[in-house]
């Protein structure tokens, strides 16, 4: 799980499930004494308004930050917990609409009198709305699809056949090689394949020169070969060499040695 794969979107959805949470536990309605109902007297409403709307905005973030993350009746996770954000939303529209409706037994705790809304249905409104049109709209919206947490800039740029200050990617007791197996060193240990520090590196072709860069949000890496169907997923967070130029793509090389080309370059951030 890749909590740097979260956007600004998904702090909006997680922001509003947390404001929803608290709701539940307010007054449905205005009036004194301790017998005034919140939503978890109602197993219905607190259900179909605020534990929906909680559990979709949660289905929502895990779809963001699991690699590949598992189908729900043939639906993304992710989907999924846009349409029960909306079935929140929807719920609590009609629910302020018509509160009385939601509890049966509301007149005789009030003694017959007529309630107003209470703090519980507004507040509850406000979070399903927000979070439904976050959950929404975060795929649409370029300011809401940036990253939540920036991903970390390296000390300097290194040259192509060094890692990073700490190792590649984000750094550890231990380096891994290209070859996928954890091995000591220090920075500046080559890459399988490179001359050693102190012999003369082939130039690159043309006037492109390899350097690390990091993705703005999740991106696909095809296989080299032009086929559709991506080879790996760089995440943001982590420090990719770009190894190639092909137009506006890069072909860039995973941390398990795989290389692939990166169509979408916009944003990227280099080290």
């Amino acid at each position: 799980m890749n909590i740097r794969s979260l956007t600004r979107g998904d702090g909006v959805v997680i922001g509003a499930a947390v404001l929803l949470f608290i709701a539940s536990f307010l007054a449905t309605f205005d009036g004194d004494g301790d017998e005034i109902p919140n939503a978890w007297d109602n197993l219905g409403l607190v259900m179909s308004m605020y534990i929906a709307g909680i559990a979709g905005a949660a289905l929502i973030v895990l779809a963001r930050a699991l690699p590949q993350p598992p189908k729900v009746a043939g639906l993304d996770l992710g989907q999924f917990g846009v349409a029960l954000t909306i079935f929140s939303a929807w719920t609590a529209f009609w629910t302020i609409i018509d509160p009385m409706g939601a509890f049966d037994d509301v007149f005789s705790v009030l003694g017959g009198n007529e309630a107003d809304t209470g703090a519980g249905l507004i507040l509850g409104l406000i979070a399903a709305l927000v979070l439904a049109a976050a959950a929404v709209a975060t795929p649409l919206v370029p300011a809401l699809k940036g990253p939540l947490v920036p991903a970390a800039r390296p000390a300097a740029p290194q040259p192509y056949g060094a890692q990073p200050p700490g190792g590649y990617g984000y750094p550890g007791a231990q380096q891994a090689s290209f070859g996928g197996q954890p091995q000591q060193g220090q920075p500046g240990q080559p890459f399988p394949g490179q001359p050693q520090q102190g012999q003369p590196a082939a130039a690159p072709a043309g006037d492109f020169s390899p350097f690390w860069f990091a993705v703005p949000v999740p991106r696909p890496l095809f296989p080299e070969d032009g086929s559709p169907t991506p080879i790996a997923e760089l995440a943001p967070g982590t420090w990719y060499l770009a190894v190639e130029q092909r137009g506006q793509a890069l072909v860039a090389q995973t941390q398990d040695g795989r290389r692939g080309v990166l169509q979408d370059t916009s944003g990227i951030q280099r080290g």
